[in-house]
């Protein structure tokens, strides 16, 4: 078997969060702003307060990611689950700018730093660990909005994968194409 490159490893971290940020952003897309702002109970999250924590995270781990703790002094963690009256577009702003930050990061790596040893809250992770964690932390969250636009959206809601009832013809679709090497996001994502 082929030694797996640091480009295939960078490839797919980039196209897995492009994926789970696309999922999210297709979510907001489908709501309005007083629809972002909505709490199940006090104890819940909004969409909004869930989207501040995801971009509060990512600047705070993806800022000086190889040469910094990933827990930086400057982060306010509680404060991303405090209300926010923010408008869909403000909302998308921010989201975009720790979007970039995350990604920065990942342009930036080189195959030696794949093994180098970051911290999170002063615990040691390879660098691959670390994309790791964050991306699994990242898809939690982005669940949890798409469950909560879904919820608000009822039957109004937009499928962002296969809808109900449509997995058999989807599957007939993928199967009479030839066995390749691919990512499951290749011509998914935009």
């Amino acid at each position: 078997m082929d030694k797996i490159s640091k480009n295939i490893i960078i490839e797919t971290f980039q196209k897995q969060f492009t994926y789970y940020k696309q999922l999210g952003e297709q979510t907001i897309n489908q709501l309005t702003d007083e629809q972002l702002l909505w709490q199940a109970n006090e104890g819940s999250n909004s969409i909004t307060m869930i989207l501040n924590h995801v971009v509060g995270n990512q600047l705070s781990r993806f800022t000086n990611f190889l040469t910094s703790d990933g827990e930086k002094p400057w982060r306010n963690r509680d404060a991303e689950f405090e209300e926010i009256l923010w408008t869909k577009e403000k909302i998308l702003k921010r989201w975009k700018i720790g979007w970039e930050c995350l990604f920065a990061a990942l342009d930036s790596l080189t195959e030696r730093d794949l093994n180098r040893i970051v911290y999170i809250r002063n615990v040691g992770h390879s660098v691959f660990e670390a994309l790791t964690r964050q991306l699994a932390h990242y898809a939690s969250h982005i669940g949890q909005i798409i469950f909560i636009g879904k919820m608000l959206r009822g039957t109004e809601w937009v499928s962002l994968s296969i809808p109900k009832g449509n997995s058999e013809q989807y599957n007939a679709e993928k199967f009479i194409k030839p066995k390749a090497r691919g990512h499951f996001t290749d011509g998914y994502l935009k």
